[in-house]
């Protein structure tokens, strides 16, 4: 029967004899690599214990190598079962600080997949105090490792890491790049940030997304340039972070500049071509849940594009019944920044049905007495004539005196 049909079956024991019996090391290995698949087993102690007893005795290091990873794919129990066994220390009876020393120390073993699991321990620990040994492996001879450290030292987002963190930015790999500026962007400090202005033109796409995406934490317009220029990046997915990241500027930088930068991204966005601008805005307006977000982009959405763009009028159309009374109010603003009939024609069928709540009719009204003409002026004097809603009806009122309309007539 071969190896996969048996991790097919779930024959965990028969795994097992050959991973413990078996002459071939390619079967060994293969065997703990399977073993690895089966999480969820009734037999997993047995599992566990028999790829621990691998990953420390077995003489091939293809089958040490494949035991480790196996048992961290397990999930931290496993993992940890190995690292106390190697250190001898029960860490069951032990704080966290016991497992991390336990763990630091595996950063010195011979196993470079060992050195990653204890890294990526280390980060999950979140103490501190283990940092200079993960600054330490940042040194390392496998890219893995050096990847995996740089990970653990963003998670714990300790300030100290950075000038080491940064220095990896102009790693060979371009995982540990990956890793590295990720890691910044999670300590978010001043230095942090800074450094990564520069890797927003890395040649891996990957490692450009992540430094762009941080660019947003900025309290400051410094990567406004950057990210405008990241807008026409050859990627989609970095284009879109490039947008994403622009919103969330606005919504981090302090109040007393906030109406600078707004200028300087409205000026730098109309200059883009609205392809590249417009469905990420939309899709923030589609699916974002922070209000700050939401505010922001129907604010800028008026001011950066047209009412050519039908998704772009349906979106702001949509927002005029958010919970949230400014982004409601933004929206308003947007959409009668545009001109044409398709958008004084959606904006009538929200006025003329009776279903919308009379606040999101009153937006919609409001929007009119700005762009809407004719057809606008004759719902309106209808309205006013006819509705029993007082809010509908003064500010029905308002925009038919604001299109031209006699009020006197129609009182």
């Amino acid at each position: 029967m071969s190896l996969y049909q048996l991790e097919r079956d779930g024959d965990a024991q028969e795994l097992i004899r050959l991973l413990r019996e078996s002459d071939n090391t390619e079967i060994r290995a293969r065997a703990a690599d399977l073993l690895g698949n089966l999480d969820d087993h009734d037999e997993r102690r047995d599992i566990v214990n028999a790829l621990v007893e691998a990953a420390e005795t077995d003489d091939a290091d293809a089958v040490t190598a494949a035991a480790v990873d196996s048992l961290e794919a397990l999930g931290g129990d496993a993992i940890e079962q190995l690292i106390a066994s190697m250190a001898g220390v029960d860490f069951e009876e032990g704080a966290d600080w016991v497992k991390a020393k336990a763990f630091t120390r595996a950063l010195d073993s011979d196993v470079p997949e060992l050195r990653m699991a204890a890294a990526n321990g280390l980060g999950q620990f979140g103490e501190s105090d283990t940092l200079p040994q993960l600054i330490e492996a940042f040194d390392d001879g496998d890219y893995r490792v050096r990847a995996r450290a740089a990970r653990a030292a963003g998670s714990i987002g300790d300030p100290r890491a950075t000038d080491a963190l940064e220095g990896l930015l102009d790693d060979r790999s371009p995982a540990v790049r990956r890793e590295a500026a990720d890691a910044l962007g999670n300590v978010a400090n001043r230095q942090a940030l800074q450094a990564l202005l520069s890797m927003y033109d890395d040649p891996d796409e990957r490692v450009r997304r992540i430094a762009v995406g941080a660019f947003g934490n900025f309290d400051n317009g410094r990567p406004v340039e950057h990210l405008v220029d990241a807008l026409d990046d050859g990627s989609a997915v970095v284009r879109r972070a490039a947008v994403y990241s622009l919103i969330e500027l606005l919504s981090n930088v302090p109040r007393q500049r906030s109406h600078e930068i707004r200028e300087s991204i409205v000026d730098e966005l109309s200059a883009t071509e609205d392809a590249t601008v417009v469905v990420p805005l939309v899709e923030i307006l589609e699916e974002s849940t922070q209000t700050a977000q939401r505010r922001n982009t129907a604010w800028l959405l008026g001011r950066v594009t047209d009412g050519e763009h039908e998704r772009v009028v349906e979106a702001l159309i949509d927002c005029l019944d958010d919970s949230d009374q400014m982004t409601s109010q933004f929206a308003a603003t947007s959409l009668a920044q545009f001109d044409g009939d398709a958008v004084e024609d959606r904006l009538l069928d929200v006025v003329e049905d009776d279903a919308r709540s009379s606040d999101v009719r009153a937006q919609a009204i409001f929007t009119l007495g700005k762009v809407g003409g004719q057809r606008t002026r004759e719902t309106l004097e209808s309205i006013i004539d006819e509705t029993e809603d007082e809010q509908v009806r003064k500010r029905a009122f308002s925009a038919f005196s604001k299109l031209g309309g006699q009020a006197g007539d129609v009182l």
